[in-house]
């Protein structure tokens, strides 16, 4: 299975990019997972929609290729970050490359309720006509407390987490038959 992560954040050192650098290496026997970067695409504009540049154009068939997406998401601002908002409009317009494609969601913050909100948007944005991206249900991953949760080295440390992980994921895997 080839899925790909999109991280919500573009800082070097985010508990998100952290996690989903976790789920590359925890899982690497369960499935290929390219984490995508954010930070080359430019903001959308519907001016160039129809000759977007490469760097679109390359995120969008990397995700069309995906037999899934994983959201990592931080919260700003009790929703999601701008520059997961302006990768979305991306791939929502012209291709539409997210239509049909299944998803999960994820989140790290140093608050206590993990990215509760953002999480939530998400899944309505997901259910939007351009998108129309079937979501694993009921096995949300809200890592509150992430700065107590990973080491120095960036590794997920927290084992009542990783476990739990385990769980949704091997959750995420059989849900996954329904679309292999």
């Amino acid at each position: 299975m080839k899925l790909v992560a999109i991280v919500g954040s573009i800082r070097e050192d985010s508990f998100n990019l952290k996690l989903a650098k976790h789920l590359q290496t925890r899982y690497a026997e369960k499935f290929e997972l390219e984490i995508l970067d954010l930070k080359p695409i430019p903001m959308y504009n519907q001016d160039i929609e129809l000759d977007a540049p490469q760097e679109v154009l390359d995120f969008k068939a990397k995700v069309k290729a995906a037999d899934a997406v994983l959201w990592i998401t931080p919260e700003y601002n009790s929703t999601i970050p701008g520059v997961l908002g302006n990768a979305i409009d991306w791939m929502s317009r012209v291709d539409k490359v997210m239509t049909g494609k299944p998803s999960m969601i994820m989140g790290a913050s140093m608050g206590a309720m993990g990215t509760v909100k953002a999480q939530m948007h998400l899944r309505d944005i997901l259910f939007a006509s351009g998108l129309n991206s079937p979501l694993l249900p009921m096995n949300e991953v809200y890592v509150g407390a992430a700065h107590t949760k990973f080491n120095d080295n960036g590794e997920l440390t927290d084992q009542a987490t990783v476990e739990f992980i385990d769980t949704v994921i091997a959750n995420f895997q059989e849900w996954m038959k329904n679309y292999l």
